[in-house]
């Protein structure tokens, strides 16, 4: 008799098309002994080899990395489908899944900017390794202030927007576009250009999560409110 626990049966099916295809792919998982740790570290290794391959330069080993990182970006959903069906979420396993996010959404912008060299940017050189650092540690900081935001709001708070079946960090699975038209150089600028922007939207977010969540301590400490007494 298996005295192993019933995975959940009430679990909602998933809002996108990816996340579908990766429940039915890891659904013959759930009895085993795999683990959604053990998916997020095989998302990990293949993002790593990507940004490396993308790192290299070269349109072959751009290509290379870029098929590696849409590969990663679909396994990414594949700990968290595994997670829900099979009742193996936990909160060590959130945090090495957004760590593992984090980690290859930095190298792989780091990768493509050591794989195009250098350019010039008003007429003065710019290693692109550093525009791909600069894009790089703002998608960090979005990471951190999105999971920051997530343990006070819920997962509402940072729900992406969703349109017929892809979220916004779906955008990655054109980057095979990007390396095969040969534009690595332009989408690293703009990457460089736009992640700032976006991690400043964030701040300004996270502030205002932070001043939401201290109101009902507030109140319920007293001091902000003034005395009706004359």
């Amino acid at each position: 008799m298996n005295s192993s626990p019933l995975p959940p049966t009430n679990v909602p099916p998933p809002r996108t098309w990816d996340a579908r295809l990766a429940r039915r792919l890891v659904t013959p998982l759930v009895n085993t002994r795999i683990t959604p740790n053990h998916l997020t570290t095989l998302r990990l290794m293949i993002g790593v080899a990507g940004a490396l391959c993308l790192a290299r330069g070269g349109f072959e080993w751009a290509n290379a990395g870029a098929l590696l990182i849409v590969l990663s970006n679909f396994v990414d959903h594949t700990d968290g489908e595994l997670a829900r069906i099979g009742g193996k979420s936990s909160r060590i396993g959130h945090f090495y899944d957004l760590a593992s996010d984090a980690i290859v959404t930095i190298l792989l912008f780091v990768g493509m900017g050591i794989g195009v060299g250098a350019t010039r940017i008003g007429g003065l050189p710019v290693s692109s390794g550093w525009l791909g650092a600069v894009a790089g540690i703002a998608v960090a900081v979005i990471f951190f202030l999105r999971m920051r935001i997530e343990e006070m709001a819920g997962k509402a708070g940072t729900k992406q927007a969703s349109v017929g079946g892809f979220e916004t960090e779906d955008v990655l699975y054109l980057l095979p576009l990007v390396t095969l038209t040969s534009v690595v150089m332009p989408f690293v600028v703009a990457a460089s250009i736009g992640a700032p922007l976006f991690a400043i939207w964030v701040v300004v977010d996270y502030w205002r999560v932070t001043r939401r969540a201290a109101r009902p301590a507030e109140a319920a400490s007293g001091f902000p409110k003034q005395s009706n007494v004359g």
